[in-house]
């Protein structure tokens, strides 16, 4: 961890080059800040960006207004966080240490320069990223929350905040951190809470609220144009939104949810070409996410699509369920699938309780020296059942079928059936939940009968529902509900839906490749298409 940390401190004092500090000049302006002087607070946008000439800049904890950060900016160096790319709000205040000369360029002009000059934008680029994996290593967050692990509306926070590589800090309530969180903000102790910056608690938190102060859900002006709205953000929708930018059309990137859909779900996917390795889906599709906004894709969420309707002028008009439009000249479905909810009675009870959808940093936490169960016979259940079995006591493999040969990798397999940490039951299935306001223990069933074993978590990654149920009838469906492309309905692109300018790529695709990688593809590919029906 201390070489990480080394190397994350290198990379963020990489300088500018002459020539960039000289098209800086040219494109701000000068500006002195006195010591003490605040240059950035949290949750005011994030529309400039800050090159330091002279003086120092320091980045400030809110609840002591002592340094949070150890090192701080000098001359060369700059200020700026990956929310300089997505429009989005300060997460760090920072303030000057002593007189201070900046110069200070507008969001939209330094994105213009980003773009015409490739080495500056690598530069910023680079450091703008391992800014934000400093903060994620670290937990140096003006997000905190305090009592995750007892209250459910905290703890959904968490879990949005974990899936959008959010950095936050997180108090257990009777803690020295909670206390001091509830001393500043004046909130009685005890108190499960979500606090942004120092002043600012979030009542009745929710992931919406949240994503509303970072900058994540803008407002966006009614029945605003773009060339494709790209709905899902998982690994087909993000590679759609890179090549939509990198080929100069207007995109806006959507999701109910988060960046990194299913796969972001995935700690580890280790047969994805070019990290031998492996990588967690979530950095994965992250690093696409901020390619996408260095080529000028935006992206919203959390934001749900509640219908789409076709337009006089042959394009698109979608309505979000906050009843706000937006129109597009076409539109990608990349809303891939989510994880059948099961025929068990109180699961519900015991959603983020409990129960989960994703085996992330987030969720293993309430794992740890404990049993839990895992319910699926696919990749994203066996690499839920490996990375779990690192933290938990130990990790049961619930499988309905006989074999996992057909839908499992076989490195994956192998290495469950080898694992110590791991037992793989065939032929079972979860028959009842237990516990009073979180997840206790779990009934499984078995040729053998029922048998009772106590559990704190059980992970549900089992069966395929697409997210079309918003298409209405714009598109033809299968029979179990996914969109059916190219010869099937007539069309000339593999993408291509039975509506002439609506795509669709991913798992949500009929016949479509359940793999990461056939996911990145296709959502490469199809912007071609895309771009031959804005141009046509």
């Amino acid at each position: 961890m201390e070489t990480i940390g080394r190397d994350l401190r290198e990379m963020q004092r990489i300088p500018l080059a002459p020539g960039h500090v000289d098209a800086l000049r040219a494109a701000g302006i000068g500006r002195h800040y006195q010591a003490g002087a605040w240059l950035a607070e949290v949750g005011a946008p994030a529309d400039r960006f800050v090159y330091v000439e002279s003086g120092e800049v320091e980045v400030v904890n809110p609840f002591s207004g002592e340094r949070l950060v150890p090192s701080t900016l000098g001359p060369t160096q700059f200020m700026g966080e990956v929310s300089l790319l997505s429009g989005g709000n300060w997460s760090m205040p920072m303030r000057a240490v002593r007189d201070t000369q900046v110069i200070e360029v507008p969001r939209a002009r330094m994105l213009q320069l980003m773009s015409a000059i490739p080495e500056l934008s690598d530069i910023i680029i680079t450091v703008l990223a391992a800014r934000r994996r400093r903060q994620l290593e670290s937990s140096d967050a003006m997000l905190v929350l305090v009592g995750e692990e007892d209250d459910r509306s905290v703890r959904q926070v968490a879990e949005f905040a974990a899936r959008n590589r959010l950095p936050y800090r997180s108090h257990p309530i009777g803690s020295a951190g909670a206390a001091e969180v509830a001393a500043s903000c004046g909130v009685p102790d005890a108190t499960p809470v979500v606090v942004f910056g120092r002043d600012l608690v979030v009542t009745d938190p929710t992931p919406e609220k949240v994503a509303r102060l970072l900058g994540l859900d803008q407002d966006l002006a009614d029945d605003a144009v773009f060339d494709v709205l790209i709905v899902g953000a998982g690994p087909a929708g993000v590679a759609a939104g890179v090549y939509a930018g990198a080929e100069g059309l207007s995109a806006l990137v959507v999701d109910e949810t988060a960046i990194g859909g299913q796969a972001g779900t995935s700690s580890r996917i280790e047969n994805y070409m070019g990290f031998p390795t492996g990588i967690s889906g979530g950095d994965l599709v992250w690093r696409g996410e901020i390619q996408a906004m260095k080529f000028g894709t935006r992206f919203v969420m959390p934001r749900r699509v509640a219908a789409l309707a076709r337009c006089d002028d042959g394009g698109f008009c979608a309505t979000f369920a906050n009843n706000q439009r937006v129109r597009a000249a076409t539109v990608v479905v990349a809303t891939g699938v989510q994880y059948r909810r099961l025929p068990i009675e109180r699961l519900a009870d015991f959603e983020g309780a409990g129960v989960y959808y994703a085996a992330t940093e987030s969720e293993a936490r309430f794992c740890r020296d404990a049993e839990v169960v895992v319910i699926g016979g696919g990749n994203s259940a066996g690499q839920a059942a490996m990375f779990l079995s690192r933290v938990a006591r130990h990790v049961r493999l619930l499988v309905r079928g006989a074999t996992l040969a057909t839908s499992m990798s076989h490195y994956l397999s192998s290495r469950l059936e080898a694992d110590p940490a791991v037992t793989i039951e065939y032929e079972a299935e979860v028959a009842a939940l237990h516990g009073d306001t979180a997840l206790e223990a779990v009934t499984i069933r078995t040729e053998a009968g029922d048998r009772t074993i106590p559990s704190c978590a059980m992970f549900v990654m089992v069966g395929a529902v697409p997210h079309t149920s918003w298409l209405a009838d714009l598109v033809t469906l299968d029979d179990k509900g996914f969109i059916l492309t190219g010869a099937a309905v007539g069309a000339d692109s593999p993408y291509a839906t039975s509506c002439p300018g609506i795509f669709a790529v991913g798992d949500v695709r009929a016949g479509s490749t359940k793999r990461v990688a056939s996911s990145v593809g296709e959502g490469s590919v199809v912007i071609s298409k895309v771009w031959e029906a804005v141009r046509r």
